[in-house]
């Protein structure tokens, strides 16, 4: 077994409350598409507990790739699909056709384009109907629900100022442009929110 896994003790913490909105919104079968898998444990907890799907894990950054794979090999699943490179900015993304997209904590740890390659790759990918699922802190009405994402958020642009929290109405506004309803906010632990469009 390789020994490349990556531990995230926030996936470990929120992958119980982020379960139960998957299982109300996802399908009961088909590919879901996990954009930005990072470590790889959110793929390998949710194949595990919703075996009607297909769950295929994708990242940009190689160590991540690793990861995945390695907690592949530790826990396998029949229905967790190998890691495979994903660039949203890419004009073309290696899976032509999804049931639902998952993505978790990517969109403030990255710079604004990246939000708006996965919404472009999300409305190319998803059939009317189909979930788009986004997990992670936003600024919602232009104010930070918790002074901790506040603190949060001066720590991410310090790191990159291209980073930060954004503001769920610049990123409903975004995937409305590009043929998604935002359906529900569900309110979860840490002041983090699990977002759910739907492609119109």
């Amino acid at each position: 077994m390789s020994d490349a896994r990556l531990f995230s003790a926030a996936c470990e913490r929120n992958r119980g409350p982020i379960l139960e909105v998957l299982r109300e919104q996802l399908p009961d079968e088909g590919l879901v598409l996990e954009v930005a898998s990072g470590t790889g444990m959110h793929a390998i907890w949710f194949a595990h507990h919703l075996p009607g799907l297909r769950w295929q894990p994708t990242d940009l950054d190689e160590a991540a790739l690793a990861s995945v794979e390695a907690w592949r090999e530790a826990e396998p699943a029949e229905n967790l699909l190998p890691p495979v490179r994903l660039d949203v900015l890419a004009p073309t993304w290696p899976v032509e056709r999804a049931a639902a997209i998952f993505n978790a904590n990517m969109i403030h740890i990255s710079p604004w384009p990246a939000t708006l390659g996965l919404l472009d790759g999300a409305s190319r990918l998803l059939s009317p109907g189909a979930p788009l699922i986004l997990y992670g802190p936003y600024r919602i009405g232009g104010e930070h629900t918790a002074e901790s994402n506040a603190r949060f958020a001066r720590s991410l642009r310090d790191r990159d100022p291209r980073w930060g929290i954004r503001d769920l109405e610049a990123v409903t506004e975004a995937a409305e442009e590009r043929g998604f309803s935002r359906r529900h906010v569900v309110s979860m632990p840490a002041n983090n929110q699990c977002v759910v469009f739907r492609r119109v």
